[in-house]
């Protein structure tokens, strides 16, 4: 996309709110050729990376930064980062995004897995950490203002011959004056042949929402911890410590609840002083699965948590396809998502949210495991 420049001093839509929209192409060391489009709805703010995948690296809502300080200061161009670099977790070299997506094909921890080749031959191949996509170029990219909202919309390609072949076609949306986008996603298989589908969406954030007593909730009818790890935290999953040089990752995977017919659900991450927190809506349609990753580790060091809806959890593409949760698209078939990324800066709205999410875990059991099980994890 060539530079551009529009805002509601040229273009009169938007009811008087103060909105624009800008691109640029980022210049200087691993960013040189990443483009950047900015969005600015007149209160929610955020940059789009159509070389990234059309991940968004930052966002902020009035004074709430959302984000995280990510040890990867600038948004990387994907020629600089090499999947399998350090034992296949080389897509960390790349990994500062708010909202990352990780897929199309595979995603999840990196490990071997059986393809065929272009002889028909069955052949073990090692997948790396979380996919393609986000270390992928849109091909097509377009803006679209309307008196309600502002749209960008996206193309981006997962092809190779003797391979699967998805395309993911995004709209970006959002509303003048909103504290929330959506993320509406088609995912298509663009060859004759079936094709395994796997998608993720890592929403992270770190200070100043992520801070020592900061909150996580969500309803949930199970959770579980990843690993051994994990299971040292159980007690304490939806709390958050201040920044701890040396802290190891921790994980949990969520079998939510949503409502009756639409299966709509939501996860939501607030303050310690219950005036600012963010969430994320989806329906368990589009994605059964949800993680917590907890990472607070020094503040240099990529304090973090993601909230991450997804397809299936992000275990070994071989160990998910065991479980029977990888979607299998059918030559020319599509898929559509729905992600709502949402600011809060009142405690009114912060507490109307929490009484939405008690209502959807009083229909739910609310197991916790206090080890990890065999249904969710390669134990």
């Amino acid at each position: 996309m060539p530079s551009l420049a529009l805002d509601s001093k040229t273009i009169s839509v938007g009811k008087k709110t103060p909105w624009s929209v800008h691109s640029k192409t980022l210049r200087g060391g691993t960013q040189e050729g990443v483009e950047l489009v900015e969005i600015d709805n007149g209160k929610l703010s955020f940059a789009v990376l159509p070389t990234r995948g059309m991940g968004i690296w930052k966002g902020k809502c009035g004074e709430l930064e959302l984000g995280w300080n990510s040890p990867v200061k600038n948004p990387v161009h994907p020629t600089y980062v090499n999947a399998l670099d350090n034992g296949g977790i080389g897509w960390l070299r790349g990994f500062n995004e708010w909202i990352v997506r990780c897929g199309l094909s595979s995603m999840g921890a990196p490990g071997k897995d059986v393809i065929v080749d272009n002889n028909g031959n069955a052949l073990e191949a090692f997948l790396p950490l979380h996919g393609n996509i986000a270390n992928l170029p849109a091909h097509t990219l377009s803006i679209e203002i309307t008196e309600e909202e502002i749209i960008l919309r996206g193309t981006v390609d997962e092809t190779m011959m003797f391979g699967p072949a998805l395309r993911l076609e995004t709209e970006i949306r959002t509303s003048f004056g909103s504290s929330s986008l959506s993320i509406i996603d088609t995912v298509t298989n663009l060859g004759d042949n079936p094709t395994e589908h796997e998608l993720l969406y890592h929403v992270n954030y770190g200070a100043p929402l992520l801070e020592q007593d900061a909150k996580f909730s969500a309803p949930f009818k199970q959770l579980a911890p990843r690993d051994p790890r994990a299971a040292e935290g159980i007690d304490v999953y939806d709390h958050f410590d201040a920044p701890l040089p040396g802290f190891v990752e921790q994980a949990y995977f969520f079998e939510l609840a949503g409502k009756s017919g639409s299966k709509e659900t939501l996860a939501m991450l607030k303050n310690a002083a219950g005036d600012q927190a963010s969430l994320v809506r989806f329906s368990l349609k589009d994605f059964p699965c949800f993680t917590l990753w907890k990472n607070t580790a020094g503040q240099n060091d990529g304090y973090v948590t993601g909230l991450e809806p997804s397809t299936n959890y992000p275990n070994t593409r071989r160990f998910e396809r065991e479980k029977g949760r990888i979607i299998t698209l059918a030559g020319g078939e599509s898929r559509k998502t729905t992600l709502v990324v949402e600011a809060l800066d009142t405690k009114k709205a912060i507490k109307s949210v929490e009484a939405e999410i008690k209502a959807l875990q009083k229909g739910a059991k609310g197991k916790v495991h206090s080890e990890a099980i065999e249904r969710f994890s390669d134990i």
